[in-house]
């Protein structure tokens, strides 16, 4: 690839205007990933042939992978005005997903379908949009047309797994998860949703088990934390508490969340001093508290106000006595220095 490179910019330095070693230098670079060098020579190409669709569609892609997706979009909707093909039609659909216009890719993965109505990419992508807008009947229907199709794409299981979660379906949740594991072992959000599931449904035990796979294959799950501290402290296994939570801060530090949970510790444990400076940190790090900061402050005022008590029931301490002027000494002679420095600094 860098090999074909070199040859066509060497015949781009001999001949500027030959416009098919460009449009194929475009190419190569996009394979290549140097997306920006393709995006110049694309646009270099259109400013000549402002009506090939082709090169618009390049010009998408490299947009696309620029995350540029204002620009990609554009561009897919050009081609598609000079010529409505499929492929182009296929990536505005996942362009608008990226920017998240679910309605907006709809009709457009439609679109593909009417033209290759086994496309399982394409039902897996219309599920999603579905998904995202909340149809969860139209996007089970487009999930199950995926798996029939390939049952091996994991995601689109795991999206089933989902609705059948949200519409309190559970053990049909948990099958499909099951299924997502099976194919692909080490996918932490399967072994959280089971892990939410059997803290649910009162299977500690379970949710244990998955949320500390959960933290084995995504150390940054914050939620996984968050509930598996929630079970610590129900069982009162406060040293296991800790110890989750410390490992929780050296992987997501600065966390409001993270620092309240610690600060819930304390508080099953009566340490009221070390539950206030933890709700302290909380307020501190309130950019990333999801839990209500009202009632962070509230909790922080009761755990003042005790400490404050604490303070009144202390018996009051004798007045320090008034510091005492040493008397002059001798000065003693001072000692030979090592001949070692290591023995110095020791």
């Amino acid at each position: 690839m860098a090999e074909e490179i070199e040859d066509l910019q060497a015949i781009l330095r001999d001949d500027p205007y030959n416009f098919q070693a460009r449009r194929t230098l475009s190419i190569a670079l996009l394979d290549a990933g140097f997306n920006e060098e393709a995006k110049k020579n694309l646009l270099y190409l259109i400013r000549s042939f402002p009506d090939n669709a082709e090169l618009l569609y390049n010009l998408g892609i490299a947009y696309e992978k620029l995350k540029q997706f204002d620009k990609a979009e554009n561009a897919y909707i050009r081609a598609i005005e000079i010529s409505p093909e499929t492929d182009f039609f296929y990536n505005l659909g996942i362009t608008f997903i990226e920017e998240e216009k679910y309605e907006e890719a709809i009709p457009v993965f439609k679109k593909v379908l009417e033209a290759e109505p086994d496309d399982s990419n394409s039902y897996f992508n219309l599920g999603l949009c579905y998904f995202k807008t909340r149809e969860f009947d139209s996007a089970l229907e487009n999930f199950q047309k995926t798996i029939e199709l390939n049952d091996s794409d994991l995601y689109a299981h795991f999206y089933i797994g989902n609705i059948f979660k949200e519409e309190g379906l559970l053990e049909l949740a948990v099958e499909q998860f099951n299924k997502v594991l099976s194919l692909s072992p080490d996918y932490s959000w399967a072994y959280f949703n089971l892990g939410s599931i059997a803290y649910e449904m009162g299977d500690t035990e379970n949710a244990i088990f998955y949320l500390k796979s959960t933290i084995q294959y995504n150390h940054l799950d914050l939620e996984a934390y968050k509930i598996l501290n929630k079970i610590y402290l129900k069982q009162e296994r406060y040293m296991e508490a800790t110890d989750l939570i410390k490992d929780a801060m050296e992987a997501i530090p600065q966390n409001g969340d993270l620092y309240y949970n610690y600060a819930q510790i304390f508080k099953s444990q009566g340490d009221t001093e070390k539950w206030q400076k933890a709700l302290a940190e909380t307020i501190k790090n309130h950019k990333t508290l999801t839990y209500p900061f009202d009632g962070v402050k509230k909790e922080l005022k009761e755990a003042n106000a005790i400490l404050k008590e604490h303070q009144k029931e202390l018996p009051p301490q004798p007045e320090a006595a008034p510091e005492q002027i040493p008397e002059p000494q001798e000065e003693l002679p001072q000692e030979e220095p090592s001949e070692n420095p290591e023995a110095i600094e020791e």
